[in-house]
């Protein structure tokens, strides 16, 4: 696969030195089109994108059949050689520094990748994301250059996992209730306490961990923390309690972890000491985004499986996709996937070209609102919380819904394990709790729409 992304990286390169100059773009739009992105990041082309995804394609139709989909779901185990293989492809870094090894092409790319990785395997693509986005994407924006010497190239070449520990026992939807603390020491820091529901945590060599600095500030006293598990120091405190048997996402290794006076030098910290919110909240929007492209694999997959069973499947005399009642499912599936997708690319898009969409423009859908683009309110004015949280709320529960379709058009084949419609349920699932709920995710376009109205 390296041979097959070398080319195209070339020849992206040509393109993008072929290309004819741009206009000047006015300082602010390009400041905002550049603030989540490595340095001198140019969009790529839908030429360039459709090259990626089928090189992903390609990826997924050699590496990740079905039947290693259905193994991994079987036994609950993450196929481990398929680190490296991602890493070779290319495919770990979508949004990383080419320094780095990273492919530096973007949201669209990474929401590309995602959703045909999903497309395989939900598992495998939602234990890729943790990485790729939670912990690669969260060093790109935050770490320094050093941090990010030190600890990306592994983690892009796949011979090191990534995580995030954010969430507790008692810590989920209201995060900043975390327990774990952090105390200073000469040096650096002591970690205590356990992180819960934690995607490749049982797996991973690089970790970004929350932890409270100061106790009593709440939101004011998190601080991020880079923990290298292969450490010495860390090892001596660091475990993994138990690895979680899940109902979906069978094979995304999910666990708790424990801190047990696990030292961390200073020089780990991610950010700056008690703004590990703003870390959080800086990578928050863009997870939601990426993620969103999960539940679009899982529809595609769907329609993979229900569509050809239904045009071959015959009952008095015709096939069953041919009576109006199995159309109007087919319909469905295909109308919830094409508008999920227009929504989170459209998102992707705007995110990448710098310039916001129609619909996230206070000017055009919320004439009245107080809050000006330009994010006054200190937020990227170009990455609209309500726009991120709307794309993963919608297409997380389309995706259960097309799941669920796509059963009832199996009839009893799509009731045994042999077919992929019952995982592809119990993996759709996760999308509407995991990553914040779908609850929350009203809140969090609610709360927008507050900031939006407020009394000034």
């Amino acid at each position: 696969m390296t041979s097959a992304i070398a080319p195209r990286l070339f020849s992206q390169c040509l393109q993008r030195a072929c290309r004819p100059k741009r206009l000047p773009i006015p300082h602010k739009i390009r400041r905002a089109a550049s603030s989540k992105h490595p340095q001198g990041f140019l969009p790529p082309t839908q030429e360039d994108l459709n090259e990626l995804r089928e090189s992903v394609r390609e990826f997924t139709r050699r590496e990740i059949p079905e039947e290693i989909a259905a193994k991994t779901d079987r036994e609950n185990e993450f196929p481990m050689d398929m680190w490296q293989k991602l890493g070779s492809a290319g495919f770990l870094g979508p949004t990383a520094d080419e320094q780095y090894g990273g492919l530096a092409m973007g949201y669209q790319a990474h929401c590309a990748i995602m959703e045909e990785l999903s497309r395989a395997s939900g598992s495998i693509a939602l234990s890729y994301a943790a990485h790729s986005q939670l912990c690669v994407n969260q060093l790109m924006l935050n770490g320094t250059p050093s941090q990010k010497q030190q600890f990306l190239p592994k983690l892009l070449s796949g011979d090191h996992i990534g995580a995030l520990a954010m969430s507790e026992h008692s810590a989920g939807s209201d995060v900043v209730s975390m327990k774990m603390t952090a105390a200073e020491v000469d040096g650096g820091y002591i970690l205590n306490g356990t992180k819960m529901w934690i995607t490749n945590g049982p797996d991973a060599h690089i970790i970004i961990v929350y932890a409270k600095t100061a106790p009593s500030e709440g939101s004011k006293g998190v601080t991020a923390f880079i923990v290298d598990t292969t450490s010495p120091s860390t090892k001596k405190g660091f475990s993994v309690a138990k690895k979680l048997d899940k109902l979906g996402m069978r094979g995304s290794n999910t666990g708790e972890l424990v801190f047990e006076d696990v030292f961390v030098p200073a020089e780990n910290i991610l950010g700056k000491v008690n703004k590990g919110v703003k870390v959080l909240m800086e990578g928050l929007d863009l997870e939601r985004l990426v993620l969103s492209a999960g539940p679009l694999g899982i529809m595609r997959a769907c329609l993979d499986i229900t569509l050809p069973y239904t045009h071959t499947r015959t009952q008095f005399g015709i096939p069953v996709a041919h009576t109006q009642l199995l159309q109007s499912k087919l319909s469905d599936l295909y109308t919830k996937y094409l508008s999920s997708a227009s929504l989170t690319y459209s998102i992707a898009s705007s995110i990448d070209n710098g310039t916001p969409s129609h619909f996230s423009t206070p000017h055009s859908l919320f004439p009245e609102a107080t809050v000006p683009d330009g994010g006054s309110d200190g937020r990227d004015p170009v990455i609209k919380t309500q726009d991120c949280a709307g794309a993963i709320l919608y297409a997380a529960e389309r995706a259960t819904e097309c799941a669920l379709d796509a059963v009832q058009c199996l009839g009893g084949m799509g009731y045994v394990n042999e077919v992929a419609a019952g995982r592809l349920l119990r993996d759709a699932k996760l999308y509407e709790i995991g990553a914040g709920t779908s609850e929350i995710r009203r809140v969090v376009i609610g709360r927008a729409f507050n900031r939006m109205y407020a009394q000034r």
